[in-house]
């Protein structure tokens, strides 16, 4: 059974997987913006950037706000930390599993990593 934290990663790293979806967040980070500028550099329907838009909002990856008729999208960093807090774990996994590698070709052989 998938528990909620494995969902949240779940949909985080699958509407990340995109590269127009990343495209859409790095834009963001200048700031929030209409998704009709948002949609601006992709050649891609409307249609298709609402979908793009939709992903990102349920992974939790962006808020969406409506004022009028002009939606507008701000960059939420929280699910990225998230992410990367998992993306360290396992780095810090093999890093270890590395550094225990080394030591033991050091042991082994006298030839580790700085040789």
């Amino acid at each position: 059974m998938v528990n909620s934290e494995e969902q949240k990663l779940n949909l985080i790293f699958s509407a990340l997987s995109d590269p127009t979806r990343r495209a859409m967040l790095r834009r963001l980070g200048d700031g929030e913006m209409s998704v009709a500028a948002l949609s601006e550099p992709f050649d891609i329907s409307k249609p298709a950037v609402t979908k793009h838009v939709k992903v990102l909002e349920n992974a939790g990856l962006l808020r969406r706000t409506v004022n009028g008729r002009i939606h507008h999208c701000r960059i939420q960093v929280s699910p990225l930390k998230t992410a990367s807090e998992w993306m360290r774990f396992y780095e810090n996994f093999w890093n270890k599993k590395f550094d225990a590698l080394d030591k033991y070709l050091t042991d082994t052989t006298g030839k580790g990593k700085n040789t």
